[in-house]
């Protein structure tokens, strides 16, 4: 009886990957059974998530066959039987491969000890296993009482808000389709990390990545709970007392296909920095899908870790966002104004310029409603809240972030800068001043070089006159510096912000950030009992 009911337990229980033994990791060897089993339920489905994403096909052909008929429907029903027998004996081959198992009996007692008491002593032994994070046991709440539920959350205003009655009804067939485009193919389009089948494909990569921070870096996997019930997969790799960057934590924001596992965390921990990973909504072991609200409330969740369960304080934060990584990053940074800085690599200004090209011409203001109602990722207007140091780097061949490819002068990250720098000077980036930094951005770094020596640019004049109107003033944002300046001292201090803000670097979009590029971003030093004049 005793094995009965193991068996059935054990029918539904968590996939195990790895066995870790402190720095020893081991792949974790089903039984015959159970690796038969798995590989059947594997393909079933692989073949479900196919059949999702070409329906309308399948339906067509169903349709045509007569399958969708009384008589074709008998048919279907005895096929969807037979996958139902098949589904449930390769079921209980798992369940029955796993029972004999010893490995697995050991990770099972550990699992139900901590389903039954969740505490530090559990905690510990069940990260000595990878298994199936859907049934990974939760780590941290958002609705728990260390976290800051009583912070307002800023957010952009969403355009369907501010139209009139009349403007609804007129667009109402538009907005119709822009919501059906959203919720189908385009937010999938625009994360395709999110798709079920890439997941799929990416899981022996991704198993790998993990079990690499884990085994190399002492990694440590958490699942957090949002406010809206998604759950976050996590990786903090904690570098205090270790180095002489590890106080201070970089929170990594991967992008439209990037996973922890295998993205950008790489270059923070090899820099020496604390590091804490996580997957956007729907990506690997998250839950949930992108939608600009759940991946708000994903970052939300994850600084409030940071800051309460894991005691970094904001200060020593840095937001460190790849791609559309840096929408969540700027959300963050608009959210959490006291924090170091942020840097970001290899993003844009705003995500509708990149998707009209991609688009054909006659969907035009589908796709303006689309993204200004569902995917509004603009990530100049968070940046424009966010009054601290910030770190642009461009990739000088980015094949992705130009609406042009080839041409550096159409890198949605030009205007992001752009922009940046006229909110927050805006006296000194007048219209030639503007012309001045967009002919600098168009250059490749010799051409770059000579523009600068050209110039002859005293930064330590530059760095005294921004030092000198905040002790006077103030270093909140726009500064109203500049307004008896000359055109050469706006001309100087233009270019001066532009490498201040901005470091190139010659790769393509995905090249893996080398670390001496991961800075602390740039701010402006003033000695509280000094006034420069």
């Amino acid at each position: 009886m005793s094995y009965l009911k193991s068996v059935w337990n054990y029918m539904f229980s968590p996939k195990l990957y790895k066995i870790y033994d402190g720095s020893i990791e081991r792949v974790y060897r089903p039984s015959g059974l159970e690796k038969w089993g798995d590989q059947v339920i594997y393909s079933l489905n692989l073949m479900w998530n196919l059949s999702l994403y070409t329906s309308p096909i399948l339906i067509g052909f169903l349709y045509k066959r007569s399958y969708l008929a009384a008589e074709g429907f008998i048919s279907i029903t005895k096929f969807a039987f037979g996958i139902g027998l098949i589904l449930a004996i390769s079921l209980c081959m798992r369940s029955v491969g796993r029972a004999n198992n010893s490995d697995y009996r050991s990770f099972m007692q550990t699992y139900m000890k901590a389903l039954s008491n969740y505490n530090r002593e559990t905690k510990q032994q069940i990260r000595c296993y990878d298994f199936d994070f859907r049934q990974w046991p939760i780590d941290f709440n958002w609705n728990d009482s260390s976290a800051d539920k009583s912070k307002s959350r800023k957010s952009l205003e969403v355009a369907s808000r501010s139209r009139s009655a009349t403007q609804w009804m007129y667009s109402l067939p538009c907005q119709l389709a822009a919501y059906i485009a959203v919720h189908t193919f385009g937010i999938r389009m625009i994360y395709p990390g999110a798709v079920g089948i890439l997941n799929t494909l990416m899981e022996p990569s991704l198993l790998q990545g993990r079990g690499s921070l884990v085994k190399d870096h002492r990694g440590i996997r958490n699942k957090l709970r949002t406010m809206d019930n998604n759950d976050v997969d996590t990786m903090f790799v904690d570098n205090r007392g270790k180095s002489t960057k590890g106080d201070i934590l970089i929170i990594c924001s991967e992008g439209n296909a990037g996973f922890y596992e295998i993205g950008i965390m790489c270059t923070p921990i090899a820099a020496g920095y604390s590091v804490l990973g996580w997957n956007h909504p729907g990506f690997a072991g998250s839950t949930g899908r992108p939608y600009p609200e759940q991946d708000q409330n994903a970052i939300d969740v994850v600084m409030q870790f940071a800051i309460s369960n894991l005691n970094f304080t904001p200060d020593n934060i840095i937001l460190f966002g790849w791609s559309i990584g840096g929408y969540s990053s700027s959300w963050a940074a608009m959210n959490y104004p006291d924090i170091k800085g942020v840097i970001l690599d290899a993003t844009f200004d705003d995500v509708l310029p990149l998707a009209l090209p991609r688009m054909p011409a006659a969907w035009e203001g589908i796709v303006k409603l689309a993204i200004r109602d569902y995917i509004n990722l603009n990530i100049a207007e968070q940046m424009y809240q966010y009054p601290g140091p910030i770190l642009m780097i461009r990739r000088t061949e980015d094949e992705i972030i130009c609406t042009e490819e080839g041409v550096l002068s159409t890198n949605r990250g030009n205007h992001l800068l752009v922009k940046l720098l006229k909110y927050r000077f805006p006296l000194i980036c007048g219209i030639n001043q503007l012309e001045l930094i967009n002919e600098y951005l168009s250059l490749h770094f010799a051409g770059q070089a000579k523009m600068l020596h050209r110039a002859q640019i005293d930064e330590d004049i530059c760095t005294s006159l921004l030092a000198s109107y905040i002790s006077e003033n103030s270093k909140s944002y726009p500064m109203l510096i500049g307004d008896n300046f000359t055109e050469k001292q706006k001309n100087d201090l233009a270019l001066f912000l532009v490498k201040k803000y901005m470091k190139d670097y010659q790769s393509s979009h995905c090249t893996p950030l080398p670390q001496e590029y991961l800075q602390i971003p740039w701010d402006i030093q003033v000695e509280s009992d000094y006034v420069f004049t």
